[in-house]
């Protein structure tokens, strides 16, 4: 029923009647943005899933604990998408609408506040690793890997937060294979890291946790320097101090406009999953490490929405900039039907091969059966976090940043977190239980973020009158 009610009014021959640019070439853009988009976002996922997948080899212990390092980390880049995600749909619009300077002077300004941030976090992050793991309720076996893990990642993700700038600004401006060959790049560096220093292979000391930090964290780095050379040669060469005398006060108004209300529902989401792995980690070890190895797997199902929101937010962050808002909301529902019907094939053939893929990462028993119904109540987690992802990037693109943020706090804590804690914990259906809170939350969340869609309350939040 709640696939029918998201879906239905979308399944309409796509009617693009707009001046200059035509249906089929709308449809030629948006595959065009949105396939190297998908291959980056798969190997974006890849670097975090392949320390999981060697880790596997090593123990289940380093994977649970290098899993819950990740639920931080992962709150730590979303901190830094605060400024490059705000930056991504400004720099759209001001495409769209012809203006160069702006778009100079949102990017110069996005950089230099995330190397502040960056530099301020990765502080934090090395100084307080045990402090924040004790806090997060890390096992006291598991402490010692899941501190020299946080350290190394952290003390660089720095990093991160100037390679989300450069490569926000370069998809922006449709240059959109450019992020996907450097993480190509970085991914095979850090598999060979990683085989190298996890194993002690290829001369190298056999470091296991610390080795796969210390991969990641290079990599990462190795990544920024691609990036930047990139961006300065194809596409902002220079960023003239002209442009900043006097300061441009106004788009950093209009980067916090956008950047405060996307990094207020992410960093509420990823609060949120950080409670809710304390609670997994309440119920067992094995619990935790079921999480890791189903949520790893999971991703990958929901990756093609993610993508093409992306590649379909850019262009329609275009159109909005050329007022052709019409165009956009067709656009929208189109990229919309296609990401949930790919979606949800996926997840069902999860559900289907739910135990052989889980045995390829563990033995343990305990772990595979968990695993297996966690993938079968996540077919239906999906149908609403499909929505969830589509109507909050599009939105965002629109310019209309706030109304997700309400919606997503209100019932991330409320049911998500606090409907999830009841079902798994003192009504006793451990890890699948909470999944079921997961799936009704992101469920609700999408049947009204649907409905803000569809009443085009959005057309008048531009930046550009």
């Amino acid at each position: 029923m709640v696939f029918v009610l998201q879906c239905s009014h979308l399944f309409v021959p796509l009617q693009l009647k707009i001046k200059g640019m035509a249906e089929q070439s709308l449809k030629r853009q948006l595959k065009v943005l949105t396939i190297p988009v998908f291959i980056e976002m798969a190997l974006v996922m890849l670097l975090g899933a392949v320390d999981t997948v060697m880790l596997s080899r090593y123990s289940d212990n380093s994977v649970a604990a290098v899993g819950l390092d990740n639920q931080l980390i992962s709150l730590v880049f979303l901190v830094y998408q605060f400024f490059s995600m705000g930056a991504a749909i400004l720099c759209a619009q001001y495409i769209g609408a012809g203006l160069r300077k702006r778009l100079v002077q949102v990017v110069g300004m996005a950089l230099v506040v995330n190397l502040m941030l960056g530099m301020g976090v990765s502080a934090l992050l090395y100084f307080k690793a045990e402090a924040l793991l004790q806090l997060m309720g890390l096992r006291p076996e598991l402490m010692h890997d899941g501190v020299v893990y946080l350290k190394i990642t952290g003390a660089l993700s720095f990093f991160q937060a100037l390679s989300l700038t450069f490569s926000a600004s370069l998809r922006s401006a449709d240059k959109v294979v450019y992020p996907m060959v450097v993480t190509g790049i970085v991914n095979v560096l850090n598999i060979i890291g990683n085989y190298a220093l996890i194993f002690g292979r290829l001369g190298c000391p056999q470091l296991g946790v610390e080795g796969a930090a210390i991969a990641t964290a290079a990599s990462r780095a190795v990544a920024m320097v691609l990036l930047a050379a990139i961006h300065f040669k194809v596409h902002i060469p220079r960023f003239p101090l002209s442009y900043f005398r006097p300061m441009p006060w106004q788009e950093l108004g209009n980067l916090l406009r956008i950047g405060v209300p996307a990094m207020s529902e992410n960093i509420s989401y990823s609060l949120s999953q950080v409670v809710i792995t304390y609670f997994i980690n309440q119920i067992s070890n094995e619990a935790l490490a079921a999480r890791t190895y189903c949520f790893n797997m999971i991703t990958f199902v929901f990756l093609f929405c993610i993508s093409i929101t992306q590649g379909g937010g850019i262009l329609v962050g275009h159109l909005v900039g050329q007022q052709r808002h019409q165009a956009a909301y067709v656009l929208g529902n189109y990229f919309f039907r296609w990401s949930m019907i790919i979606t949800l094939t996926g997840s069902a053939l999860l559900a289907l091969s739910g135990r052989g893929v889980l045995s390829a990462f563990t033995d343990n028993e305990e772990i595979i059966a968990m695993g297996v119904w966690v993938f079968v109540v996540d077919f239906f987690l999906e149908i609403g976090r499909t929505s969830n992802i589509f109507a909050v990037g599009t939105l965002r693109a629109t310019g209309d940043a706030i109304y997700p943020v309400v919606i997503g706090i209100i019932f991330q804590w409320s049911i998500a977190v606090g409907l999830s804690y009841v079902i798994g914990i003192p009504l006793g259906y451990g890890l699948v239980g909470m999944w079921i809170g997961f799936a009704l939350d992101e469920n609700i969340r999408g049947i009204i973020l649907m409905r803000r869609w569809r009443s085009g309350k959005w057309r008048d939040k531009g930046f550009v009158k």
